[in-house]
């Protein structure tokens, strides 16, 4: 009589003395300088208009860091590469040295008290025991650190707006002194193939939760108001000849929704254990340290 094999999955049983939990830039920044294993549900990638310092040296990670001009209504700002350009290098270098375990592998991850649990979509992956935990946040993280009572939590809501009319222009980026609309993105267009003269927008808003809930800071009205501020500051649509005084008429700018974006501003959890350590610190004091820390990754970084 022949048995078919047990389908029942092996515990599978892991200790570190540290890991990290998150996939920030920060939480990245972190694990690599220090060498420690770092786990998470979702890569938590930067944003898409997010840019380096222009004067940081990454030549170390076999990074170059050319500095770009973004032109705005009232001037030019130079800044560095795309900060998901970072965030891949280091995800790479940690999972090729082994200390991204699961990589994209892990869906939810608890603690049990002692140790924490990561399964996927349909059983357990793997147990890892701890001395110390550094989190950084992870929105599919059960148990490890209890959420504050905060009254109105802030957002950061990302609105993404597609011209189909005016989007042919020189304007990277436009600054406002208001919560709503704070800031407007220019790209390129996604939604047409090839490097196209035309640009799409991504409006970011910082907003409460009872914000969220009203009309007035809707993405219906984040439409508007970018196009109220476009033209506020001498914006104009597509030329459409000259009137009947010989002035210039342009076509108004026509605009759609493509999709809203929120996620919470800040990190508002406490550490029930001091082993449990919530992390807070500025990406400057972190890339002080990656240089040297790369000494470590000397043989990997050799082939890149």
């Amino acid at each position: 009589m022949i048995c078919a094999p047990s389908r029942r999955r092996t515990k599978i049983v892991l200790n570190h003395n540290k890991i990290v939990i998150g996939s920030s830039l920060k939480a990245l920044m972190f694990a690599y300088t220090n060498e420690l294993p770092i786990f998470f549900s979702v890569a938590e990638r930067p944003f898409r208009f997010d840019f380096l310092d222009p004067n940081w040296d990454l030549t170390a990670l076999k990074l170059e860091n050319p500095p770009s001009v973004l032109t705005s209504t009232k001037g030019k700002m130079e800044v560095g590469i795309p900060a998901n350009l970072l965030w891949e290098r280091l995800m790479f270098i940690l999972s090729f040295s082994g200390k991204a375990p699961l990589a994209n592998l892990c869906k939810t991850m608890r603690y049990t008290g002692s140790t924490m649990v990561f399964s996927d979509d349909y059983a357990k992956l793997v147990e890892v025991g701890f001395e110390h935990c550094y989190y950084f946040g992870d929105r599919n993280c059960y148990k490890l650190v209890n959420e504050k009572v905060v009254e109105n939590t802030q957002h950061l809501c990302y609105d993404w707006i597609a011209f189909n009319r005016g989007g042919k222009h020189k304007i990277d980026f436009i600054k406002t002194k208001d919560k709503f609309v704070k800031n407007i993105w220019f790209y390129s267009s996604d939604r047409i193939d090839g490097n196209s003269p035309v640009k799409d927008a991504c409006v970011v808003s910082h907003l409460s939760q009872e914000d969220l809930l009203n009309f007035d800071y809707s993405a219906t009205m984040a439409r508007f108001k970018m196009i109220y501020e476009m033209e506020k500051r001498g914006m104009k649509g597509k030329f459409n000849g000259n009137g009947p005084n010989g002035k210039p008429k342009h076509y108004k700018f026509r605009t759609s929704y493509i999709t809203r974006e929120i996620q919470k501003k800040e990190l508002n959890v406490e550490s029930p254990q001091q082993h449990i350590q919530i992390m807070d610190c500025a990406e400057d004091e972190l890339y002080n340290d990656l240089i040297s820390a790369s000494v470590s990754y000397d043989k990997l970084l050799r082939d890149l």
